[in-house]
């Protein structure tokens, strides 16, 4: 199978054309399936009918449509609920059902968000959500929000209401995650920065890497990116003006990329990842996904008391809940942790690549794609 065509029979390159390249059928974040099921049950609360399917468009203009799984429709409150479809992922919420209480507050009270049953609750630091708020990320509330003002401005609604997200038998299913040993507690996280689940099956994935790397070269780029995802991508772009046919969207697959270019070289490797995944990537681990590698929290006090860190703080790094918030301890006290660990990840790829004549250099962002560090071309 071809990753596809552009003028002239060129094979195309980049994120898209690795997934078609897979064959594997990409599906819907949790964050998708709450947006879409707070339109519908919002919809209903103003115009007194579940639109179905409901439509709902995602951070990237897809514009996908779900049916309702389950609707109900009182005096003070909606209800929808979506049966999560993720592809061809392995995914543990595959066929969950996601549900959205949606109650109208007084004007000026905004979007409010609630935990019910299934979703959990976050009870550490570290995490992008303070304590006690409840487990639905960032970009799935943004998503929301944006939704909600959309159904407010077409049926006269003040936007002004409360959304209660839960997950049937979430608590069960968030035990095969890492969310209790997060410090999310009560169920699952509600999730998702593009709305969709790329599925990664590891054969295909790894396939469609070294087609994209081929791609690359076909075209004649001397500089490619591996990337760990959409965010890290953006990043790049931003940072580099790549084309999309040099963005290699490795995933949780660091060492397939390291691998392949070491005996298909390129003149420039960037990677660029999320700080959590590419400290494992500094620690030595060449697959990064979190059932096969966990952040080393000991690893990244050594690397703190390496810069400068007392003894003091890197207690505190070697005891964090994430190594989210092990960087945030190191910010707060001048000590370069992302570049350090930057610096460790680029060192670790130049060992892979054992000498091919490649420069590498590899940038670390958080959740928003704030570059928090980097590490200089060697």
């Amino acid at each position: 199978m071809s990753g596809g065509t552009q003028g002239g029979g060129t094979p195309k390159g980049g994120r898209s054309a690795q997934l078609k390249h897979t064959g594997l059928r990409p599906g819907w974040t949790t964050g998708a399936c709450a947006t879409a099921a707070a339109t519908a049950a919002y919809t209903a609360l103003l115009d007194g009918d579940f639109p179905d399917p409901v439509t709902i468009t995602l951070p990237r203009g897809q514009t996908p449509s779900f049916a309702l799984a389950a609707e109900e429709l009182t005096g003070e409150y909606a209800m929808a609920g979506i049966v999560k479809d993720a592809g061809d992922d392995p995914d543990v919420t595959h066929g969950a059902l996601v549900r959205a209480t949606v109650r109208r507050l007084p004007a000026g009270s905004g979007v409010v968000f609630r935990a019910g049953p299934g979703v959990g609750t976050v009870t550490r630091p570290g995490l992008p959500l303070p304590v006690g708020e409840p487990a639905v990320n960032p970009v799935p509330r943004e998503l929301m929000r944006k939704h909600v003002a959309l159904v407010a401005e077409r049926y006269g609604g003040t936007g002004d209401v409360e959304i209660t997200v839960s997950v049937d038998h979430g608590e069960e299913i968030a035990r095969s995650t890492w969310n209790p040993r997060l410090g999310i507690l009560g169920g699952l996280s509600i999730l998702g920065t593009t709305g969709i689940v790329v599925p990664y099956s590891c054969s295909a994935w790894i396939d469609s890497i070294r087609r994209g790397v081929d791609v690359a070269r076909a075209a004649g780029r001397r500089h490619v990116a591996g990337c760990t995802g959409s965010t890290s991508e953006k990043t790049v772009v931003t940072e580099y003006g790549l084309p999309e046919d040099a963005l290699l969207d490795m995933g949780d697959f660091a060492g397939a990329v390291l691998k392949y270019v070491r005996r298909h070289p390129v003149d420039r490797l960037t990677v660029c990842g999320g700080f959590a995944k590419l400290s494992k990537l500094a620690a030595g681990h060449l697959d990064l996904h979190s059932a096969r590698s966990q952040v080393d929290k000991g690893f990244l006090a050594e690397l703190a008391r390496r810069g400068g860190a007392d003894e003091p703080l890197a207690v505190e790094v070697a005891a964090a809940n994430t190594g989210l918030a092990a960087l945030q301890l190191c910010l707060a006290a001048g000590v370069p942790l992302g570049d350090l660990v930057a610096t460790a990840a680029r060192d670790e790829a130049l060992a892979v690549l054992r000498g091919a004549p490649v420069a590498v250099d590899v940038i670390c962002i958080d959740r928003a794609g704030t570059v928090v560090g980097r590490s200089t071309i060697a």
